[in-house]
């Protein structure tokens, strides 16, 4: 069995940014109330007329560039995302087509903040049973256009973006790339987190809808259970993460996480302050600062982890990186 590599990251943000003290000018909230709460500052809002795909695109071609690989390269692209350009085709199929990478299949994951945990088990698993050998997984979200705008419970906590990842199938890799992953749902907490619209439900998009505190309790517990599987599948001790890069949905429960596995506070990704919560992007954005700014190198253990509507959640131990 070959190891899976994550050799390779990029991100994208739109250009506007839309700090808490503008969102106050026409929601009934307050940079001191959204601080207190969720510990975000700001976050980015797509442009008049730019799509989910094009945010995938820019964070595609970084994570390429970083690498020096070539996009003829990709066999497989694998999109998380819950806000598509499109009901069909997939996006992931339009962002083949804008990169021209006429040798991959594509197609999107949907599993709302937990999709990029998804989408990388699922490339991985690809990879494994040799349907191919580079695969760009990409979290990509255009979130903002979700939310309803006199709900101050929810569009103060979002934003857009997108990261992306290389994954690499290599021999004698040992202890590198994906050591273990863990996926779960349970659609019995449904009406906790979702969107009241569908295609085949209402015949129109709808708007996030959320139980903040049952959200925060269960995400504290799935959360610690979850890492405690993927610990213990790798034969790793919480000692041995080099770095936490969570989902980055509320400070508090990323802080709660840093406390369950007793981390000093500096090897925690924060991100949620300047980002907001982006959803199936909030990962990679997290990884792909941290690794362009030199505090994630290769070598380093990353713990991932994402919980979202469904619910969703899931972890991953990734070494980052290849042997040198």
């Amino acid at each position: 069995m070959p190891n899976i590599l994550m050799t390779s990251v990029g991100s994208y943000l739109p250009e506007r940014i839309i700090t808490n003290t503008e969102l106050s000018e026409w929601v009934d909230t307050s940079d001191e109330w959204i601080r207190q709460r969720t510990g975000i500052e700001q976050r980015h809002m797509v442009a008049e007329g730019e799509k989910t795909s094009d945010l995938a695109v820019n964070a595609a071609k970084m994570a390429l560039s970083h690498v020096s690989m070539d996009v003829d390269d990709i066999d497989i692209i694998v999109v998380a995302t819950t806000t598509p350009d499109d009901t069909f085709p997939s996006t992931a199929t339009t962002v083949q087509r804008k990169l021209g990478a006429k040798q991959a299949f594509a197609f999107d994951v949907q599993a709302v903040c937990a999709g990029f945990v998804y989408a990388l088990t699922v490339a991985e698993s690809m990879l494994l049973a040799g349907k191919g050998q580079k695969a760009l997984v990409i979290g990509a979200e255009s979130f903002t256009k979700l939310l309803d705008w006199t709900d101050r419970g929810t569009c103060v906590l979002f934003g857009d973006g997108a990261g992306a990842v290389i994954l690499e199938a290599a021999e004698g890799a040992d202890d590198y790339g994906i050591l273990s992953s863990a996926l779960h749902s349970d659609g019995n907490f449904r009406d906790i987190l979702y969107v009241d619209g569908g295609p085949s439900a209402t015949g129109d998009v709808g708007h996030v809808r959320m139980e903040g505190q049952e959200v925060f309790r269960h995400a504290v517990e799935k959360l610690s259970s979850v890492m405690d599987e993927v610990l213990q599948m790798a034969g790793k001790a919480p000692s041995e993460i080099d770095w936490l890069v969570p989902h980055q949905a509320n400070l508090r429960i990323i802080n709660g996480m840093q406390r369950k596995l007793k981390l000093p506070e500096d090897r925690v990704i924060r991100t949620v302050q300047k980002h907001a919560n982006t959803s199936a992007a909030s990962i990679p954005l997290a990884l792909s600062e941290a690794v362009h700014d030199g505090r994630i190198t290769s070598g380093d253990l990353l713990a991932l982890e994402a919980i979202g509507g469904g619910l969703a959640w899931g972890g991953s131990l990734v070494r980052y990186g290849r042997p040198s």
